[in-house]
């Protein structure tokens, strides 16, 4: 990042959230999901022994970075790898990769055993991450919200299974009328505290109450409307755990019902199947649910519209979630295209040696 971009980096501790250092980043790519962690991508330069003293200072796993832009927070995680390059001439960086903070719920395993009762499924997930940060040197800052789903679930991990956390909780998220998961950054309003939360939904994560509005010509520079049958399907099926209480025999493993988008047949699709495997999972009803989730998802062609806008002023940090309304006029709109979609993944691009600051948005229609 140059001296006039709008972003700063800073670099703080993991688990008590201090800052070690703002120091310069370029060549930086960003990007954020709803229910699968984002990552960022990006490159210190170090021009002189002092700058090398301080980036020596930044620790894989044990160091997070933080993206600003005006003031917001619109990026923050784990710094995982580096690499230290020296070019032909001798000049050093130190290249930097890095995940949301929910990456951290995929280093981390389930070491005890642990049974709830039917239970909240969105408070299911907060008792694993309450019980994955409980652990001596596990806490790494990230808060709770109080939402509800109405919809009971129980659940049981056996300590030897090493199950990820990050895999418990997305088994949870998978099934039928299931949830949504994403840690969000944000200052606090009242503090100006860097806070971690996780933000949970179900069905869904809703962001705002106002639709964000972006037009072309305008806001958006481009876009793009992939259709890809190849991830769909009009059938579906999960597979799980191996159960044999008789030794003598072959262990095979527990499978759902086969699920049909019989309106799709009926309409002239083929039979395309879908399955899926879930190694811990070992009753045939859950699994029945997840074979309807993925189904439900992935009905004929997936379709994952993205479209790439300029920032500005009226594009709020908090973009996952919510709702924007795209308004397009072209050769293939002659009439104009004014449709719904809600934003599920983010890649920001700052500004750098002429280049726009823009944001590519992931949508999905409502």
């Amino acid at each position: 990042m140059s001296a006039h971009t709008p972003y700063r980096a800073i670099f703080c501790d993991v688990r008590t959230d201090r800052t070690i250092d703002i120091l310069p980043l370029r060549d930086v790519s960003i990007d954020d999901y709803i229910g699968k962690p984002g990552a960022l991508s990006g490159t210190i330069p170090i021009p002189d022994s002092a700058i090398a003293a301080r980036v020596a200072r930044i620790e894989e796993g044990r160091t997070a970075v933080y993206l600003e832009r005006g003031g917001d927070l619109w990026w923050g995680g784990i710094i995982w790898t580096s690499t230290l390059q020296s070019d032909g001439r001798g000049v050093l960086s130190l290249s930097l990769q890095a995940a949301t903070f929910d990456s951290y719920a995929t280093r981390r395993r389930i070491r005890a055993d642990l049974a709830f009762p039917p239970t909240d499924q969105l408070e299911l997930a907060r008792e694993l991450w309450r019980h994955l940060q409980r652990a001596e040197g596990g806490d790494i800052g990230v808060t709770y919200g109080t939402e509800s789903s109405g919809r009971l679930q129980s659940a049981s991990w056996r300590d030897g299974d090493e199950v990820l956390y990050s895999e418990a909780i997305e088994g949870l998220a998978a099934s039928e009328n299931g949830f949504e998961q994403q840690i969000s950054v944000f200052r606090d309003p009242v503090t100006g505290n860097r806070t971690r939360q996780l933000r949970l939904g179900s069905p869904r994560i809703h962001t705002g109450v106002t639709d964000l509005v972006l037009d072309r010509p305008g806001a958006i520079l481009s876009y793009s409307f992939p259709r890809d049958a190849t991830r769909g399907g009009t059938t579906s099926r999960a597979r799980g755990a191996s159960v044999n209480a008789n030794q003598a025999e072959e262990s095979r493993p527990v499978y759902s019902d086969e699920l049909v988008a019989q309106d799709l047949i009926d309409g002239g699709w083929p039979r395309i199947d879908l399955a899926s495997d879930h190694n811990t999972v070992g009753d045939k009803a859950a699994l029945t649910s997840l074979a309807a989730a993925e189904l439900a998802q992935a009905r004929g062609a997936v379709v994952i519209p993205a479209i790439t806008i300029r920032l500005g002023g009226v594009v709020p940090p908090t973009l996952l979630g919510r709702t924007t309304r795209i308004r397009i006029t072209d050769e293939w709109h002659p009439e104009g295209l004014d449709a719904r979609y809600r934003i599920i993944g983010a890649k920001v691009t700052p500004p750098e040696r002429g280049r726009p600051d823009t944001a590519e948005l992931y949508l999905e229609e409502v």
